[in-house]
């Protein structure tokens, strides 16, 4: 890759079509289109002149995440190309980018090199103002809230024992503890209180969840935002101000479309992180693509333990999906790192680390198939990657019985054979039986399907609740909600709850230190470790290479 432009240059020299020529492309009538300028528009799916879903998905997830970097969007980009290169109707669902890791570390999450969506500097920031709008939405709500405790509190909420944040798009770990309603009776009603970062708001998963404007009224009103003094729960439709989140979300709520540099039509919408939320675009763009296509390409976040679980027992149970395959996304870089390799060494060639890094996928492709769903090694190649490493991981798929290719579509993408070998294995995989399962009945006690993922998922010998965990566990068979899944809010970076420890560990407890119902979104989130609903900056953020040049073009995204 060296000598290769930018990600943004890249995009910035692409030709990219108007966006009506892409909408007709893919089947998607003149009405149902409200276009954002030149290059981005709206679907609404109530005026799609369209059959009723029956697009096959195929999921695209990954190792663990480490620093050395996996490529999971750039390879959904490029098989997705790929695939449509080989004369399928295909079309990409992905989620949009969160201003906090783009400001922050992570960087965008539009694809890379030759894989990318397009307009990727519109799409890393604010985009159509989807999470603008449900930020508005959460902290509407929060605002209604306190309004009601101030005017007199008919409905007895007792403000030490709330459960809903307000929210904001950023990194900011100064807002993740506050104190509200200081200065006078006329202030409000003093109060602890604490920021999240939008795509760990219980709206945005609700958003990406709810099949229809209907039904996304039905489950904001479903919220429980806090208890009232003798400990019964309190809900958004007991406020009675569901509607009014409802207005709020009613455009934003439509699957936004884009294109590839190839010109693959790509709906982009919806953004839970998948360590502490569900980590999936929007249903309603899922649902709407697989309208238009015979092939969707979605993915998860992070690792298959985090993003895929949750897809699977999750989304594709509330939305009645069945994927059809799983691609796994890994490098020998990352590989090598997981076998103990430093950073700064990855460039060179060694055999032994990546044997040492190889039982983290395999943990991953064993996973996958405890689904009953069919998994396929994508081996995203980088340019310092040896012949011999490459055959090495081949070889070593091979004798483990796993489809597998190297994809090179960050240098041979946007329509070029980088991902032929690649997609000519999934429309394989595909077009034979499916035999989806999800991993737990929803019969099961929360804390028994706590224990099925942290046994059979992430390979632990158990699982340890604190007192606070055991007491919400009584509350939640309490007020009903135990036939609810569970969405597991992790580290990404280990199997573990401890985020050095790399590789495929033995021998570890997962400890869940609360939990907490999300009554609306329709599941219980169980915190482990130390991860956090709110992140932080790191110490040298991304924002100080970022700039715009004078004329108005932006500098420094990635």
């Amino acid at each position: 890759m060296s000598g290769f432009p930018s990600d943004l240059e890249i995009a910035r020299a692409a030709r990219i079509r108007p966006i009506p020529e892409i909408a007709a492309a893919a089947g998607i009538n003149a009405d149902a289109v409200e276009l954002y300028g030149r290059f981005k528009a709206k679907i609404d799916p109530a005026r799609l002149d369209a059959p009723l879903p029956a697009g096959k998905v195929v999921l695209v997830s990954a190792m663990s995440p480490t620093p050395a970097g996996e490529g999971k969007s750039t390879t959904t980009v490029g098989l997705a190309d790929s695939l449509a290169r080989a004369g399928h109707k295909v079309m990409i669902a992905l989620r949009e980018p969160s201003l906090g890791p783009v400001l922050g570390m992570k960087g965008g999450a539009t694809g890379g090199g030759l894989s990318q969506v397009l307009p990727m500097d519109e799409i890393n920031l604010h985009f159509t103002g989807d999470f603008h709008a449900i930020t508005s939405a959460n902290n509407a709500l929060m605002a209604l809230v306190d309004n009601h405790i101030y005017q007199g509190n008919a409905l007895n909420i007792d403000p030490r024992r709330m459960t809903f944040k307000r929210v904001l798009d950023m990194n900011d770990r100064a807002l993740r503890e506050v104190v509200i309603g200081l200065g006078g009776p006329s202030q409000g009603v003093p109060r602890q209180d604490g920021f999240d970062i939008t795509v760990a708001s219980e709206i945005m998963a609700i958003f990406c969840l709810a099949s229809d404007l209907a039904d996304l009224r039905e489950r904001l009103g479903r919220i429980t935002f806090g208890y009232t003094y003798d400990r019964s729960p309190v809900t958004v439709a007991d406020l009675g101000v569901q509607g009014a989140l409802t207005l709020l979300l009613k455009e934003a709520i439509k699957p936004n479309l884009v294109q590839t540099i190839a010109g693959t039509p790509a709906l982009v919408h919806g953004g839970p992180f998948a360590n502490i939320a569900h980590g999936c675009n929007s249903l309603i763009a899922t649902q709407t693509a697989r309208r238009l296509a015979d092939i969707v390409v979605t993915e998860a976040g992070f690792g298959a333990d985090l993003g895929a679980e949750k897809f699977m027992d999750i989304k594709a149970r509330t939305g009645g999906l069945a994927p059809s395959a799983v691609v796994v996304v890994a490098t020998v870089r990352a590989l090598k790192m997981q076998g103990g390799m430093a950073k700064d060494q990855l460039t060179r060639p060694d055999l032994a680390a990546l044997e040492a890094g190889v039982p983290n996928l395999r943990r991953h492709l064993r996973n996958v198939e405890k689904f009953g769903v069919t998994p396929i090694v994508a081996i995203n190649r980088f340019g310092l990657d040896s012949q011999e490493e490459l055959d090495w991981l081949l070889a070593w798929c091979a004798a483990e019985g796993v489809h597998a290719a190297v994809a090179d579509v960050w240098g041979r993408g946007g329509g070029g054979d980088g991902g032929d070998e690649l997609a000519a294995l999934v429309a394989r995989v595909v077009a034979g039986p499916n035999n989806f399962r999800h991993l737990y009945p929803l019969e099961l006690s929360v804390e028994d399907k706590i224990r099925t993922i942290v046994q059979e998922i992430y390979g632990a010998d158990g699982v340890d609740f604190s007192v606070p965990a055991l007491k919400r566990l009584a509350d939640i068979e309490r007020n009903g909600w135990s036939g609810l899944p569970v969405c597991m809010a992790k580290t990404q970076y280990s199997f573990t709850d401890d985020a050095s420890r790399l590789g495929a560990p033995k021998g570890f407890t997962i400890h869940v230190r609360d939990l907490l119902p999300k009554t609306g979104a329709g599941f219980i989130v169980a915190l482990t470790g130390a991860v956090m609903t709110m992140p932080g900056l790191p110490a040298v953020p991304a924002a100080l290479r970022m700039d715009v040049d004078d004329a108005g073009n932006p500098v420094g995204l990635t």
